[in-house]
């Protein structure tokens, strides 16, 4: 299980590691490019996607030993490091101009690293950008957004990559999500991955290239998921999310309900649907299919806005739930729900059982229950079997269990394998053994 700390500073990723992400057992963090990047005019949060050098010396985020620190403090922690990874393309500033390490470039040239000919110079739509993506080749040797776009097929790219992903891999990395995958040929990818990946691949309806193409060098990020999951508890039925998944197989499927591109404009749940946001990370923390990676984001009201930061551009400390920090990963119901996925880990679904509508309830085999009510009405009287053994157990959606303690409501299963419970509208109700409280 991932949570994607967007834009955090390696100061705060540390901290959180320490204090909350370790002992709530959360399995990794993924945090933003930490390569040297552009720097524009209101400090939007894409500049972080355009590089300008492979030093890690000096982002808005903090310098190398910062970053260093961050790594060694999460793995005291028990929590893994993903960067994401941006080697796709590099800047589409046409320069000349500095990077945020003092690095100076034009969009083809980038001293010591890349020239014009490093670059695909596609021929295409007049300024090499992309346009037909039902074109295999437009799409992974054109210009994405103008960013100027390395070939990747070239021996000489495919080692300053390689160099730049062993550098990080050296201070600890556990991983890396590989941005922009889908914009290369997945050879391309298995020819300078080092480690764990996963990959960036947007499925498109009809076109030519697909997210199972790049099974082989490693997981890949399942889109598809987050949207399906929004129109079930948008437009359609809870009822549906019986056999819910996605093609890619479960075991190399990174899933999610919103991302930091999706949830600036694609048809996803976000923080700001609030209980409806929470009731859909429960129940993907609670499913058997793929690996959770949660987001954590900040207040925006322009699709540019980037993380809180200081008069010079440096990202402020994030403290949660104010200056701007949304910190979904700590609302109680997703927060607890992590322990809940722990607790369940490798256990089949049974005792399926649902009103027909908006209503639904599962088991995690011997080890969890789960009852989500989207509908607009409490469901009440009524009993559920499950395989939970005989005792007590804490309600981990409204209260925290601590020192054998409930803080909030708690259930009895009896010795026939059934508990009674209310489910509140737009609420649910979640048992594990690990909330045992007798």
């Amino acid at each position: 299980m991932i949570v994607q700390l967007f834009q955090w500073n390696w100061a705060s990723v540390a901290r959180e590691c320490r204090d909350f992400l370790g002992p709530r057992g959360f399995g990794g963090v993924q945090v933003s490019p930490p390569q040297e990047h552009v720097v524009v005019p209101g400090r939007p949060w894409y500049q972080d996607y355009q590089p300008v050098s492979y030093k890690i010396d000096a982002t808005r985020r903090g310098d190398r030993a910062a970053f260093v620190n961050m790594v060694n403090t999460c793995h005291t922690a028990g929590v893994k490091i993903y960067v994401d990874a941006v080697i796709n393309h590099m800047t589409g500033q046409p320069g000349p101009a500095t990077g945020s390490a003092g690095s100076s470039y034009t969009q083809y040239n980038y001293p010591g690293i890349y020239q014009t000919q490093d670059f695909h110079h596609c021929g295409r739509n007049g300024n090499d950008d992309i346009v037909n993506y039902n074109d295999r080749f437009e799409v992974q040797n054109c210009e994405l957004v103008n960013l100027a776009d390395l070939d990747t097929g070239s021996n000489y790219v495919r080692g300053k990559v390689k160099a730049y992903l062993q550098d990080l891999q050296s201070l600890g990395v556990d991983g890396f999500r590989i941005d922009a995958a889908k914009h290369m040929p997945a050879v391309d990818i298995g020819a300078m991955k080092v480690g764990y990946v996963y990959q960036e691949v947007i499925f498109g309806a009809g076109e030519p290239i697909t997210p199972e193409e790049y099974t082989g060098n490693g997981d890949v990020l399942e889109f598809r998921y987050g949207e399906d999951l929004a129109k079930i508890f948008n437009r359609e039925k809870l009822a549906y999310l019986r056999t819910f998944g996605s093609p890619l197989p479960s075991n190399q499927a990174i899933v999610f309900t919103d991302n930091h591109d999706t949830q600036r404009g694609k048809p996803v749940l976000t923080f700001r649907d609030n209980a409806r946001y929470a009731l859909a990370n429960a129940f993907m923390l609670a499913w058997t299919y793929g690996t959770p990676k949660l987001m954590s984001s900040y207040e925006f009201s322009t699709f540019e806005q980037g993380p809180p930061s200081d008069a010079s551009g440096r990202t402020n400390d994030s403290t949660c739930f104010s200056g701007g920090w949304r910190c979904e990963h700590r609302w109680q119901v997703i927060a607890n729900m992590v322990a809940f996925h722990n607790a369940v880990r490798g256990t089949p679904v049974t005792h399926w059982w649902d009103n027909g509508n908006d209503t639904i309830a599962f088991a995690r085999g011997d080890k969890g229950h789960l009852i989500v009510n989207d509908e607009s009405f409490a469901v009440t009287g009524r009993s559920f079997q499950t395989s939970l053994p005989t005792g007590v157990y804490c309600d981990v959606i409204h209260g925290d269990f601590t020192s054998g303690r409930c803080s909030g409501p708690t259930y009895t299963v009896d010795s026939n394998g059934w508990f009674r419970a209310d489910a509140a509208a737009q609420d649910a109700i979640a048992l594990h053994v690990n909330a045992k409280v007798s």
